[in-house]
């Protein structure tokens, strides 16, 4: 059955159609932080029947927030709460190793943390904190967990959150970390972080989907979360960002995918790429608007030679060469 999702459509909207998918299954999201993408999905999969829902962050009085407000609208709803903070390598090995002591395989994973455009900093491990948060850090997490969604009886998803941020930059495969920061645009590093992404989900499914694993990748659309907290989007946006080429970035294309978004129409995308069955044959893929669209992807991201290439990079920044 091909559902017919589209740019109005809502979470709850998504998940009514798809509530067979979502029934018992367990479901991992990263960044539920009340508010935000992350916390509407869990609560919206919660609601839908899903058998186990581990909501993760990095403070436990966060979780503890989402869990109640779930837990109001879903009493019965079966909720863990996760401690991970993926700016650092060791509180992402401690998080998988808790996870792989779990009894339930993990059958949908979605990698929703992020930062966006923050000034430069370096990430407890040395790197350039939004490539050390938005990839390095789920890159380990998610192959560290790797036997748990294996595990999985109905075949494990793995959704990576995006954004048409990936725009402003292909990876800096010769400098991602904008070396040190002296050459440092908070834009492009933001775009090289989310076109990174893309290229993991593609890889890990070229690598994995013989054992039965997919992965997708999207764009949520421009919703106002606490993401933004820290921006002033208006005068951001007025002030002429440029990609990574000298090029503008809001192009009347851009503009049309940028058309500011509800929460619920936002998370709608999450709830597609982790359970629409009918595109399980298009693993690897980018949705916007709870539907595929790799026209909408730069070509540099959806490139199977930079995915590998990405993939090599970044075992060799952790020191860690996953199977």
């Amino acid at each position: 059955m091909i559902y017919e999702f589209g740019r109005e459509s809502t979470a709850e909207q998504v998940a009514n159609a798809l509530s067979d998918s979502i029934q018992g299954k367990n479901v991992l999201i990263t960044g539920a932080t009340w508010g935000g993408l992350g916390a509407e999905a869990a609560r919206v999969i919660a609601k839908h029947g899903a058998n186990l829902v581990i909501v993760a962050g990095r403070r436990q009085s966060s979780l503890d927030e989402t869990v109640a407000k779930i837990k109001q609208e879903t009493p019965d709803s079966n909720l863990r709460p996760l401690i991970i903070d993926l700016a650092s390598l060791d509180s992402v090995r401690h998080a998988a190793q808790e996870v792989n002591g779990y009894p339930e395989p993990i059958d949908v994973l979605i990698n929703n943390a992020a930062i966006m455009a923050s000034p430069y900093q370096a990430t407890v491990d040395g790197f350039e904190s939004q490539f050390g948060t938005n990839h390095l850090g789920p890159f380990v997490f998610t192959n560290l967990i790797l036997p748990r969604l294996l595990a999985s009886k109905c075949g494990a998803r793995v959704v990576n959150v995006s954004s048409t941020g990936h725009h402003m930059s292909s990876i800096r495969f010769s400098d991602p970390g904008f070396s040190n920061g002296n050459r440092y645009n908070k834009w492009q590093a933001y775009g090289q972080s989310k076109t990174a992404n893309i290229l993991f989900a593609k890889e890990i499914s070229n690598r994995y989907k013989s054992k039965g694993l997919t992965a997708f990748s999207l764009h949520p659309g421009a919703i106002v979360t606490n993401l933004q907290d820290h921006l002033n989007m208006a005068e951001e946006c007025s002030s002429g960002l440029l990609d990574a080429e000298g090029q503008p970035f809001f192009t009347e294309q851009m503009q049309h995918w940028n058309e500011p978004k509800t929460l619920a129409q936002g998370t709608a995308t999450h709830i597609a790429a982790a359970f629409d069955p009918s595109i399980r044959d298009q693993s690897g893929s980018y949705l916007l608007d709870a539907r595929i669209n790799n026209a909408a992807a730069r070509t540099y991201a959806l490139d199977n030679y930079n995915a590998r290439k990405l993939w090599e990079l970044s075992e060799m920044l952790v020191d860690t060469r996953f199977k």
